[in-house]
């Protein structure tokens, strides 16, 4: 009966009395307005999984996309990158098979390079590999859809070049300590040079035709031997950025192998 009266009277005094009824509506607003936010919370708390598994999904769906997009991008750039050498894609007999580069070390003391090209695509062991810019190195093993490449970062690959414009020809070979420059062995004494000329590929292989630029001249550096200039070699190809090459095939590699191999066997 208490609380009956009690209610009976708040309404009476709230209904019939101007400045407690503004009171009483804004205190019960008050404290539906609180209710609600905590109604929300607890709601939006309960809800973040659901919200945060929508979003592993948009995310996932994204990165598909930028994934799909980038490997476009790639096939465009290689595309465009044939067509662009197709006008000079053969060199006689050699010619051009470009592949985008998957894995490359600079680092080590034995570098190489991995593309994404392999048999299927022609690609054999001893093939030459180059990018815009000069030499990068020479394919030594291949399975049906890629190929690893001895880097000219690699102390096991020496490259025959000559200072462009003359015959005389030396040896370049890695030194270990920068990924930006080589060592040229074995340069006869009287080739006359400038700091700053330009290293070229002698053409004395089957693996690289005569004149791929390889890097310019910075100094000379101590050598062995005496009889011969040592120089230090800015490479031009940049290995830190390297990403699309082209491996050189030469439509008479297995033929002149085949030559090189009897004369060796018969000792000649």
């Amino acid at each position: 009966m208490f609380a009956f009266y009690v209610i009976v009277s708040c309404g009476l005094l709230f209904n019939r009395n101007p400045y407690q009824h503004h009171v009483f509506l804004t205190s019960a607003g008050a404290m539906a307005s609180g209710l609600h936010d905590v109604s929300s919370n607890i709601t939006g708390y309960f809800s973040l999984r659901d919200i945060n598994d929508d979003l592993q999904r948009q995310t996932a769906t994204l990165q598909e996309e930028v994934l799909n997009l980038r490997q476009q991008v790639r096939r465009y750039k290689e595309l465009t990158l044939q067509d662009s050498v197709r006008a000079q894609d053969s060199i006689g007999k050699f010619n051009f098979v470009i592949a985008t580069v998957i894995n490359n070390s600079i680092t080590r003391p034995y570098n190489y390079v991995t593309i994404n090209k392999g048999s299927a695509d022609g690609l054999k062991s001893e093939m030459g590999v180059m990018d815009q810019n000069g030499v990068v190195g020479v394919v030594n093993v291949v399975s049906p859809h890629y190929a690893r490449i001895i880097s000219l970062l690699n102390p096991n690959f020496r490259l025959s070049c000559k200072l462009r414009g003359s015959d005389t020809f030396g040896s370049l070979v890695w030194d270990g300590k920068d990924p930006q420059t080589a060592i040229l062995e074995e340069l006869p004494k009287h080739t006359h040079f400038r700091k700053g000329d330009t290293i070229v590929t002698s053409g004395y292989s089957a693996v690289f035709p005569e004149g791929i630029p390889v890097g310019t001249i910075v100094g000379k550096a101590r050598g062995a031997d005496d009889n011969f200039f040592t120089l230090r070699i800015k490479l031009l190809t940049d290995f830190t950025a390297l990403s699309t090459v082209k491996v050189i095939t030469n439509t008479d590699l297995t033929e002149i192998r085949s030559v090189e191999t009897d004369a060796a066997s018969t000792g000649e």
